[in-house]
């Protein structure tokens, strides 16, 4: 009993010492604190009240015209158990997330590699051709265009030209279509910010590592690239990773712009479509609310799994 008594107070004493110690060293550094303060109130207004509210909500019915009214876990319930559209969203989701995230993280990568080898004015020109899709609003219109469901639309034409197909096909309304178009415009457009940062990871690394890497034994370009630059991008990496986690999930606007609001059959349902349909156009806020805190849990362990991932890159 007195070694227990001995360690309970061996551990508080320990504790009251490290506490001690945080706040005199917050008063060293209050200047500091001044200047976060700022960032910090914008980060707290904007993003943590903001998901707090909306798991609190989650676990009410709340229409926006009525209080809300505690239901527990019944919004969960219905949407895992009764919305069949919500299982259809979910199933879209992780096609586009599991074939655009990846495949567009490795495009990124690649295509910054190899303009990092450019020279300096070409490697501008290169970085604004490829990064212009991802902020190009047109490309909703080019789209629209080519897989329009008429003998005017220009993928139609070209098919109808060489006899593969005998009548216009509604690329972007027929169910059998919707999926693989929209994977191919996602993908198109993924070249984001992910890219840019790539694009100033390479520039960031110190050539002497390089030199060094040479002389303990680096014989190639992929020798260098896997034990020199990634290792040395992986800040860049794992911010690369969660901008493509975050652009693959919260598809909404492509399916929306492109498919039709809803969708045929609910083809082109994504998550986050399901969420504006339920938060915006029927205003139950308590039901939005759950949807999406299982989207924010669900990138929330997708960040976690690729950063141990990456945590093993050049290990």
């Amino acid at each position: 009993m007195q070694k227990t008594q001995s360690f309970a107070s061996r551990y508080m004493a320990m504790k009251r010492e490290r506490f001690q110690h945080g706040l005199q060293t917050a008063k060293k550094n209050r200047g500091c604190y001044l200047f976060l303060a700022p960032y910090a109130v914008l980060f707290f207004t904007f993003f943590i009240l903001p998901i707090a509210t909306s798991i609190f909500y989650s676990f009410t019915y709340y229409n926006i015209l009525e209080p809300a009214r505690f239901i527990g876990l019944q919004n969960y319930v219905n949407l895992i158990l009764q919305d069949e559209v919500f299982l259809t969203a979910i199933k879209n989701t992780f096609v586009i997330a599991v074939i655009t995230g990846p495949v567009g993280y490795i495009l990124s990568f690649l295509f910054a590699w190899f303009i990092n080898e450019l020279p300096k004015w070409l490697r501008a020109v290169a970085v604004v051709v490829f990064y212009a899709p991802s902020i190009a609003g047109a490309a909703f219109t080019v789209f629209s265009i080519i897989f329009r469901g008429d003998a005017y639309g220009w993928f139609n034409s070209i098919l109808m030209e060489f006899g593969l197909i005998e009548a216009p096909r509604l690329w972007l309304t027929d169910p059998n279509y919707m999926m693989t178009i929209l994977v191919i415009v996602i993908l198109w457009m993924s070249m984001g910010t992910g890219f840019l940062s790539f694009v100033a990871g390479f520039q960031g690394i110190d050539k002497s590592m390089y030199e060094a890497g040479y002389v303990d034994g680096v014989r190639n370009r992929w020798q260098e690239l896997y034990h020199i630059t990634l290792p040395s991008m992986k800040p860049m990496l794992l911010f690369g990773a969660v901008m493509s986690i975050t652009s693959a999930f919260n598809v909404s606007d492509v399916p929306r712009l492109l498919c039709g609001y809803p969708s045929t059959d609910y083809a082109a349902r994504t998550v986050v479509t399901h969420l504006f349909d339920y938060g915006f156009s029927r205003f139950e806020m308590g039901y939005a609310s759950a949807i999406a805190t299982i989207l924010f849990l669900v990138m929330i362990l997708c960040k976690k799994a690729i950063s141990a991932m990456l945590g093993r890159v050049g290990a």
